[in-house]
């Protein structure tokens, strides 16, 4: 699938340069999928390299945490993605 703006979220963003902002992103797409080169190419004029982006995979689900790797011409291409351990809920 593609990015869907309808699932992105602002937690911080600072003016670039400054520090690193903060994103959560939610999709039923996989982190293969949101890893891809130019999956966020629509946001390329807001991500700075650097910036976190916390993934959401809510068909899986699973959380993913990523970084901005480079943003050059318009093409962003981010982290492969860590993975956040989901313990049980009691």
């Amino acid at each position: 699938m593609a990015f869907s703006s309808a699932g992105w979220n602002v937690i911080g963003a600072a003016k670039k340069g400054n520090a690193p902002s903060m994103y959560t992103y939610t999709s039923a797409d996989a982190i293969a999928t949101v890893n891809t080169e130019g999956y966020f190419n629509d946001l390329s004029d807001t991500l700075a390299v650097g910036d976190v982006i916390f993934v959401h995979d809510s068909a899986t689900p699973t959380m993913s945490i990523v970084m901005v790797a480079s943003n050059t011409s318009g093409v962003v291409d981010v982290t492969d993605g860590t993975a956040i351990a989901m313990g049980d809920a009691d």
